[in-house]
């Protein structure tokens, strides 16, 4: 598809939600569509009870519906025309977390009768004006986040809007046609984040099953397993204590403050997005050099290490490790400590009475006994697992690319500044 600028100046004029082409419309929703509200719960005296299912607010997620588990409930049977959902009716949540607040999706009579509880709204449109499609993307789009979330009550990360508010919600209207044409372009865009996530989420399976084949000896290159006259009784079992010495270097304020997170590794301290918590004093924070692995004491029976590839200080709360680099290769050990067995193992170690208090000194991890291969091999696994994570943060980049390249794309759809062509 074919698209163009409109011209501001000439073509478009001024709403009270912004400059819109001038054939298009603004619109009240219940101009354009009935709002219907829905079952509410516990409703006692029903004289001529039928059971039906119903649709609850776990059901309606953001851009899908999770119809595992639907309930029934029971309302009187001349209440089924008032409450039962029909083909392409747009369900949106009452309310939610404040990120999902004005998203739904299309109901396309998957189940019939069916009914919706009274957290869900049901908005039927005047087919021949507006698309349901279209419906979803402009609520979700940044329109209409924006009136939601001006009109709704908000408690902390919760918010909620009524049926009047939802009914005086303005609708941006082109023609129907340009509604589909504009619903087929987002649709492309959605189809291609689909399968980016379908090959990330294959990928990250596969970098699983990798990790606990390789890193147990259960799989093993040619050139070091049966192949080579050799079976994974050749790996041998050491103390931690026996590869890794602890650094204890303090005094290094001149170095930037970094911190270890358990899924983007060593980063700047200034990268987190939380506030900065850490002493002025840093006189005693511990030095980390590249090749070294640091972990959350309290933490590490989460996961929380990572090999540095920086040179800075970290603060007292972590623990920092150096590889013997004749015994163990730092990537392969990054990667065992991510392992389930050895992140059991490291709970195990760890002391304190409850979760909250359970910590990991350097003494308790050195008592640790894992099983590992000769250099060669753990530096030949190190590759090939680092070759996956590198495809996973590439498909990751290109995930995030592409949603960015959407929400950019609604913004100017949604508003004609960008036109698609018929």
């Amino acid at each position: 598809m074919k698209t163009r600028t409109l011209n501001a100046s000439k073509k478009t004029k001024r709403t009270p939600i912004g400059e819109i082409p001038v054939e298009w419309e603004v619109r009240e929703l219940h101009e354009v569509a009935t709002v219907q509200t829905g079952v509410a719960m516990g409703k006692k005296n029903i004289v001529d009870p039928i059971v039906l299912p119903y649709l609850r607010v776990a059901n309606v997620q953001d851009g899908y519906l999770d119809l595992r588990e639907v309930k029934a409930i029971a309302i009187n049977r001349s209440e089924l025309t008032r409450y039962a959902l029909r083909n392409d009716d747009v369900l949106l949540t009452e309310g939610g977390d404040l990120d999902k607040l004005g998203r739904g999706h299309i109901w396309h009579a998957q189940i019939d009768p069916c009914l919706h509880q009274n957290h869900i709204f049901a908005v039927r449109v005047a087919p021949t004006v507006l698309s349901p499609k279209f419906l979803v993307l402009h609520a979700a789009g940044p329109l209409g986040r924006r009136y939601f979330l001006a009109c709704a009550k908000q408690t902390t990360n919760l918010a909620s809007i009524n049926s009047s508010q939802l009914k005086a919600f303005p609708v941006v209207l082109p023609s129907k046609k340009e509604q589909e044409r504009i619903v087929a372009r987002v649709d492309a865009w959605s189809a291609a984040i689909s399968q980016t996530e379908a090959r990330l989420d294959l990928k990250a399976r596969l970098r699983s099953a990798l990790m606990q084949q390789l890193l147990t000896g259960k799989r093993r290159f040619p050139r070091f397993g049966k192949r080579a006259g050799k079976s994974s009784n050749d790996w041998k079992w050491v103390h931690l204590g026996d590869v890794f010495d602890e650094r204890l270097e303090v005094g290094r304020i001149d170095l930037p403050l970094l911190s270890i997170t358990a899924d983007r590794g060593v980063i700047n301290r200034n990268d987190l997005e939380k506030k900065d918590t850490s002493s002025e004093d840093k006189s005693k924070y511990l030095r980390i050099a590249p090749g070294d692995i640091g972990y959350n004491t309290m933490r590490m029976w989460q996961g929380v290490s990572a090999l540095s590839t920086l040179e800075g200080i970290v603060s007292p709360a972590y623990t920092v490790c150096t590889p013997k680099a004749d015994v163990i290769d730092g990537r392969f050990a990054a990667f065992l400590f991510k392992s389930r067995p050895v992140i059991h193992l490291f709970r195990r170690y760890s002391q304190g009475m409850v979760d909250d208090t359970l910590n990991l000194k350097f003494h308790n991890f050195a008592q640790i006994r894992i099983r590992i291969p000769g250099l060669d091999e753990q530096r030949a696994i190190a590759e090939v697992l680092s070759v996956c994570d590198s495809e996973i943060n590439l498909l990751t980049r290109q995930l995030a690319a592409l949603r960015r390249q959407k929400a950019g794309l609604m913004q100017q759809l949604l508003t004609g500044k960008i036109r698609v062509k018929g």
